[in-house]
C-alpha cells in the first residue's frame, strides 16, 4: 500500500515531485528502493541518498589519545533526552572505556565494568531513571600511521580520518570535509562492482533517447559514470574549503594518503516509529489517574 508518508519519504530522499514519487511507488508496489532507482533512470531524481531515513535520536562521543581514537553512537527516543547531561556523560564514559580497553565491538564494551557495575547495568539503570529506551548502537576505533583527524559537528555527525603522511591540521580538514559531504567510499577503486554495473546500466538507459552513434554513447556513459563515482568518493569530491581542487589533489600535494575513514550520523538508517510522543505521554499520565 502506498501511503502519504511513504510518498513524503521518497520525495525527501530523491527531490522528485510528489506525483512522480507516487507513480513510481505504485509501479514498484511500494518498494521505496526500487521506486528511487526508477526515478533516477527517468532523470527525475536530484539525489539518491541511501541513508535518507534518519529518525532516531541520540548522540555521538569521541575520545582520542595521540594517533588513536574511538567514536561511539548512543541512541534514545527524543531529542530532549539526547541533550541531557546525564545521557551525554554516559556516552562519553563509554567512549573513554572503549579507548582505554581497545574495545571495538558493542557487546564487549557493555560487559566492561565501571566500579561494581557493568556498562550494561548502567544502561538499564539509566533507562529506568529517564524513562526512555537507550541503545548503544555502534563503536569504531581508528589508529593513524602519521596523523589523526577527529571532528564532531555538534553531537550528531562525527568523522575519524587516519593519514599516512600529512599533518594533524590536514587530517582534521579532511574529517570536516567528510562530515559535510558524506562520501560513501574513499576511492573509486573501493566501489563494489555490482554498484558500478548498476550505475552504468542506469546511464545507458538514460542515454537511449540521445540518438547518437554507439561509440559516442559509450563515451558519454563512461563520462557520466566517472562523474558519479567522483560524487560518492572522498578523493573525487571537490574540497569544501577550496572547490577548485579535489580532496585527492589536496592530499597528493601534502604527500599524504587516507588509510582509514569512519563517518557516523546519529540515527542513519534507523526507522523511527511514527507517532506523537507527547500524546503517548499524556495517555500514560491519564491512565495512571
Amino acid at each position: 500500500m502506498v501511503t502519504a508518508e511513504l510518498v513524503k519519504q521518497l520525495r525527501e530522499r530523491t527531490g522528485a515531485g510528489m506525483m512522480e514519487c507516487k507513480k513510481a511507488l505504485v509501479a514498484a508496489n511500494g518498494d521505496a528502493d526500487a521506486a528511487a532507482e526508477q526515478l533516477r533512470v527517468q532523470g527525475l531524481a536530484k539525489a539518491d541518498k541511501k541513508s535518507a531515513r534518519v529518525a532516531a535520536e541520540g548522540t555521538l562521543a569521541i575520545e582520542r589519545a595521540d594517533t588513536r581514537a574511538v567514536m561511539i553512537e548512543v541512541n534514545c527516543e527524543t531529542d530532549f533526552v539526547a541533550k541531557q547531561e546525564e545521557f551525554q556523560a554516559f556516552a562519553r564514559s563509554l567512549a573513554a572505556a572503549a579507548l582505554a580497553g581497545n574495545v571495538t565491538d558493542v557487546a564487549s564494551l557493555m560487559s566492561q565494568r565501571r566500579g561494581a557495575e557493568t556498562f550494561e547495568d548502567l544502561r538499564k539503570a539509566l533507562i529506568a531513571k529517564i524513562g526512555e529506551n537507550i541503545n548503544v548502537r555502534r563503536v569504531a576505533a581508528v589508529s593513524a600511521p602519521t596523523a589523526l583527524g577527529a571532528y564532531l559537528h555538534g553531537t550528531r555527525i562525527g568523522c575519524l580520518v587516519a593519514l599516512k603522511g600529512g599533518t594533524e591540521e590536514l587530517a582534521r580538514d579532511v574529517a570536516m570535509h567528510a562530515a559535510a559531504m558524506n562520501p560513501e567510499y574513499v576511492s573509486a577503486g573501493e566501489v563494489p562492482g555490482d554498484i558500478v554495473a548498476r550505475e552504468r546500466a542506469i546511464f545507458a538507459e538514460q542515454s537511449k533517447s540521445e540518438g547518437k552513434p554507439p561509440e559516442i554513447l559509450a563515451k558519454m556513459i563512461e563520462g557520466k559514470l566517472r562523474k558519479r563515482l567522483a560524487e560518492i568518493t572522498l578523493l573525487g569530491q571537490p574540497f569544501v574549503k577550496d572547490d577548485k581542487i579535489t580532496v585527492e589533489k589536496l592530499l597528493k600535494g601534502a604527500g599524504a594518503e587516507v588509510t582509514s575513514l569512519v563517518r557516523f550520523e546519529v540515527g542513519a538508517g534507523i526507522e523511527k516509529k511514527q507517532g506523537d510522543f507527547v500524546a503517548e505521554v499524556m495517555a500514560t499520565v491519564k491512565a495512571a489517574h
